[in-house]
């Protein structure tokens, strides 16, 4: 397991922080914490990837968030949340630190390191919502899921290699998009054979970069 003085706030957490270092492994699909759970601290991704989801009265799921390593979320207790809004799930096995409340505000007024990483995260969170709104309103089924496949494989990168997004089933990626399983399958049938795109059932799929002038293309 790694140690959290290794991993937090870009690898190094001094130990003069006087911070419990309560790191949490979890399998692929556990659950780390539930919708309507205590807020209890600031969670932070030493490893893996975490998928949040919230869940209506009638018990309809919608994907909010698939964060990776480096993340952090369940910040909300900051703001005075006194329960979880959404749930959290490993999408593999992941490495999770838990930061009380108390201390992350501490470590936030007397960590500059920190808190700067802490604010970048923030904004960059705040600005990934509003594209996601954006997103939603204007943006054909196509173009929203070429999208979450560019997002899910970290485009934006220096490498412009082919971009590889984990194994993740077609049901998971149209609640993520916000249509059906049987549009997401016509679009990936579509982009598989326009060359944009490898993959075969719910393997993990390869992207051409060329897939990105859909999402730029009007």
């Amino acid at each position: 397991m790694p140690r959290a003085v290794q991993a937090f706030n870009a690898q190094a957490f001094p130990d003069s922080s006087g911070m419990a270092k309560s790191v949490v492994e979890y399998a692929p699909g556990e659950a780390i914490f539930n919708q309507g759970d205590a807020c209890e601290g600031v969670l932070y991704i030493q490893a893996g990837g975490v998928k949040l989801s919230v869940m209506s009265k009638t018990g309809r799921e919608a994907i909010v968030g698939m964060l990776d390593t480096g993340d952090f979320f369940g910040e909300g207790c900051l703001a005075g949340q006194l329960i979880r809004m959404s749930s959290a799930t490993a999408l593999r096995p992941s490495a999770i630190q838990l930061v009380a409340k108390e201390t992350m505000v501490r470590l936030l007024h007397k960590q500059h390191t920190i808190s700067g990483r802490f604010i970048a995260h923030t904004l960059s969170r705040h600005v990934r919502i509003e594209e996601d709104l954006i997103d939603q309103l204007f943006n054909s089924c196509e173009k929203r899921l070429a999208r979450t496949l560019l997002l899910l494989a970290r485009e934006g990168g220096q490498d412009q290699s082919p971009l590889v997004v984990p194994a993740i089933s077609q049901t998971t990626l149209a609640e993520m998009v916000g249509s059906t399983r049987s549009r997401v399958n016509f679009f990936l049938n579509k982009f598989r054979r326009l060359g944009f795109i490898d993959y075969k059932n719910e393997t993990p799929v390869t992207i051409d970069p060329s897939l990105l002038t859909l999402v730029l293309h009007d």
